[in-house]
C-alpha cells in the first residue's frame, strides 16, 4: 500500500508511523479550529491519475479500472482506487464532503466518502453511474475480505451529492443529503478493525475503461451527530 505525504502538520511522521510522542490527531485539530479540514494533513493511498488542491477544493481525475471490491459474488479483488485521508483515534465525530460528479457518464463511475484501514477492511459511500436513466445510490463496507454492496436507484441527473460518515466508538453511520442540510441514513455497520485509530476521507475510480474528474468541497469535522440511541435499552449479558 503506498502512501505519500502533503504535510507533516497531522497524523504519521514521515516514516509513516504514528507514536504517542509524534501523533497529532487531525479530527482533534479540526474541532479546535471550528472544523476546518486542512486538506494539507491528508494522505493519498495510491495517487490518481491527477489532482489538484485549490484552497478548499480537492479534484481528483480517475485512471481507468480502478475501483474497490472484495470476493464476494463477484470472486474478484480489487484493490487499487485512489484513496485521501486523514487520521483520528477520536471516537465520536462526524466529517461532512460535497462531492461533484458532473463529468461522470461510464458505468459504475463513481465518487464519495470512505473510510480505508486496509485492503479487506473498508467502507465507502457513493453514487455510481449506470446509464442515462439511473444511478445507484449506495454504500459498501468490507470487513475481514468480504465486501457487501447496498444500494437504491436514483435519476442520473443527480450531479452533486453531500455525506456524513460518523463515528461512535467502532460503530459507524454513513448519511447522504442533496443539500447539505437535511441528511438521510444510508448505512449502519459495525467495524471489526475500526476500534482504534482509523483513517477516512474521500475517493473516485472507474472501474471500467474511461476517466472523470470529481470534485470535493465543504469538508468539515464536526461533533458527532449521530446521537446514542434513545430507544430499547441493551439486553443485560
Amino acid at each position: 500500500m503506498g502512501i505519500s505525504f502533503l504535510a507533516a502538520s497531522c497524523g504519521p511522521n514521515d516514516s509513516g508511523t504514528a507514536n504517542a510522542e509524534e501523533f497529532t490527531d487531525c479530527v482533534t485539530t479540526a474541532l479546535a479550529e471550528g472544523g476546518r479540514v486542512d486538506l494539507t494533513a491528508f494522505e493519498w493511498t495510491r495517487e490518481p491519475a491527477s489532482f489538484s488542491i485549490e484552497g478548499d477544493t480537492l479534484k481528483i481525475t480517475t485512471a481507468p479500472h480502478t475501483d474497490l471490491w472484495q470476493r464476494t459474488y463477484y470472486h474478484f479483488r480489487n484493490d487499487n482506487a485512489p484513496v485521501f485521508q486523514i487520521r483520528t483515534r477520536e471516537k465520536y465525530f462526524s466529517f461532512v464532503v460535497r462531492t461533484d460528479f458532473t463529468q461522470s457518464h461510464q458505468r459504475f463511475d463513481q465518487c464519495g466518502i470512505v473510510m480505508y484501514l486496509d485492503s479487506e477492511n473498508w467502507l465507502k459511500g457513493s453514487v455510481e453511474f449506470e446509464n442515462e436513466e439511473f444511478q445507484h445510490l449506495g454504500s459498501v463496507v468490507t470487513n475481514n475480505g468480504y465486501s457487501d454492496w447496498a444500494t437504491t436507484a436514483i435519476p442520473a441527473d443527480v450531479k452533486t451529492m453531500w455525506y456524513r460518515f460518523s463515528r461512535r466508538a467502532d460503530d459507524y453511520c454513513i448519511e447522504c443529503s442533496t443539500n447539505g442540510v437535511d441528511f438521510s441514513q444510508m448505512r449502519i455497520c459495525h467495524m471489526y478493525a475500526g476500534a482504534e485509530e482509523i483513517t477516512f476521507g474521500v475517493y473516485a475510480c472507474s472501474p471500467e475503461d474511461f476517466s472523470f474528474t470529481a470534485v470535493f468541497t465543504d469538508m468539515k469535522i464536526t461533533e458527532c451527530m449521530w446521537k446514542a440511541h434513545d430507544g430499547q435499552q441493551p439486553d443485560e449479558e
